[in-house]
């Protein structure tokens, strides 16, 4: 384990808590290939549900690492660092399981892109977001491939062109968030939905995840039929046998993960 992330499974849920504190969790390279490494190295573990990622100290993340940015004025070296970040976004999207963020204090730029690229997020009351690279003159493109696909497209547009904080309540409005909790509530709120969903079959989780991602970017029709065939092969899983037995019988079901 990297020290730079907390890593710890429990109970189905592989809680990844980001450990640069001292700099709010900015996205170095180095924080970047840990959390990168530890997805690939978990998503085939069969004990696995989902995964939360949260932040230490102050608060989620406040995006790239400006400072590790501006020590190296190479363009090879910004490419690298864009680059590594496209990677672990698509990495989190594409994941077989659910991500989840849990999101206190502030998630700016690069962190804001971060909670828009997870299936689910939670925050505190007191939680704010932003991408604010345009008061410094650098445009936050990379946040945008993240906000354009979560959010609308007007309200995408205000976080990228104003630059201001939104509050927790008004990215829960925009679709950014799906819960906001009392800060203090946070970590147990957190742990409560992500056990609701590790307690769902592994195999269906798996599959339903990967159809959604697959049907969105299809024309209607044909995602209808992508979601047909799908329907077809959950009915084949054991799992799919076994819970609509127990729903019939009235008893709770006793899932295989397959």
């Amino acid at each position: 384990m990297s020290a730079l992330l907390q890593s710890q499974l429990q109970e189905g849920i592989l809680h990844l808590q980001l450990q640069r504190p001292d700099a709010y969790n900015a996205l170095s390279l180095e924080l970047m290939d840990a959390l990168l490494n530890t997805l690939q190295q978990q998503m085939d573990n069969p004990d696995l549900r989902v995964v939360v990622i949260s932040g230490s100290g102050r608060g989620f993340c406040a995006g790239h690492d400006l400072r590790q940015l501006t020590a190296q004025d190479e363009p090879a070296y910004h490419q690298q660092t864009f680059n590594r970040c496209a990677e672990l976004m698509q990495a989190i999207v594409n994941f077989p399981l659910p991500v989840i963020a849990s999101v206190h204090g502030v998630a700016t730029a690069a962190g804001c892109q971060l909670v828009a690229s997870c299936d689910l997020a939670i925050c505190a009351d007191s939680a704010r977001f932003a991408t604010p690279g345009v008061n410094i003159g650098l445009f936050c493109s990379t946040p945008m491939v993240a906000l354009s696909r979560s959010l609308q497209s007007k309200h995408a547009m205000e976080l990228l062109l104003t630059g201001e904080l939104i509050d927790a309540e008004r990215a829960a409005m925009m679709g950014l968030v799906n819960w906001v909790v009392a800060e203090a509530e946070l970590v147990s709120a957190t742990q409560a939905k992500a056990a609701l969903i590790a307690g769902k079959s592994r195999a269906t989780l798996q599959l339903g995840k990967a159809a959604y991602r697959r049907q969105q970017a299809l024309p209607l029709a044909q995602a209808y039929q992508l979601c047909s065939q799908t329907m077809v092969e959950n009915l084949q899983l054991a799992d799919a046998k076994e819970g609509i037995d127990a729903f019939l019988h009235k008893r709770p079901p006793q899932w295989q993960h397959r």
